[in-house]
């Protein structure tokens, strides 16, 4: 084995001396290290040019199959936040935020990641109510009045309801009334709430349920967020002509 696979000793091996001819017999049988190149997962030596930026893998490398691309500057603000993506107890998720009529019709829609709180998200959903008057005139923007759950019970949802003068009809958690209570006369006056009007919450409900019943809403198959919103708006058009 010594004659035949070079694996004598008869020059002494220094500090890196033996790897420095293993790698020299490498390159002259294999003809692998024969010129300087990139490596096949390695960086690009040259700038790439101006277009989409990406995002790399684990293994980082140049664009390939391990890298998404994306734009410059996507709508709604780039990233996963902006397509209306985020992490929530059921995991990897969307939602959409809705109003609808008592005929459990949509009237306006907005999609956020699935993280993102219901009350953050009551003004821009009023605000893009338009409904059609059956004369001249503009189009209404405003409820005559609005049913939500313990989700709105919040001062800002409140006060942003007065302000816009909307009658509301939202339950009080219970932590706000203990709170409310412990201030003693600090604390306020209950706010009102209709049982029978609240009652009449279940068409939204029904909505929801009307908006599932298509597969790509319920499920999400788009990747991008506008076109997830287009799906949903086609959706809520359905309903619309159906009812």
């Amino acid at each position: 084995m010594v004659g035949r696979r070079d694996l004598g000793t008869s020059a002494p091996a220094g500090p890196g001396r033996g790897r420095r001819r293993r790698w020299y017999r490498l390159g002259r049988l294999g003809r692998l290290h024969h010129r300087a190149s990139a490596s096949a997962r390695g960086g690009c030596s040259h700038r790439p040019a101006p277009g989409p930026r990406f995002k790399r893998g684990r293994g980082g490398g140049t664009p390939g199959r391990d890298a998404v691309a994306e734009p410059g500057f996507p709508p709604g603000g780039g990233g996963l936040g902006g397509e209306g993506l985020g992490r929530s107890r059921g995991g990897f998720t969307t939602k959409i935020h809705l109003s609808a009529d008592g005929r459990c019709r949509p009237l306006s829609l907005v999609v956020t990641p699935g993280q993102r709180a219901d009350c953050t998200q009551l003004g821009p959903v009023l605000e893009r109510i338009r409904v059609p008057r059956t004369g001249s005139g503009r189009p209404r923007t405003r409820p005559d009045s609005l049913a939500a759950d313990k989700a709105y019970s919040n001062g800002p949802c409140r006060r942003y309801l007065r302000q816009r003068g909307i009658r509301h009809t939202i339950p009080e958690k219970s932590d706000s009334r203990a709170a409310r209570l412990r201030k003693g006369s600090r604390g306020g006056r209950p706010p009102g709430f209709d049982e029978e009007r609240y009652r009449k919450r279940n068409t939204i409900e029904r909505a929801i349920n009307r908006l599932k019943q298509h597969r790509a809403v319920a499920t999400r198959y788009d990747k991008r967020g506008y076109i997830y919103l287009g799906t949903a708006t086609v959706a809520a058009l359905t309903v619309w002509l159906r009812t």
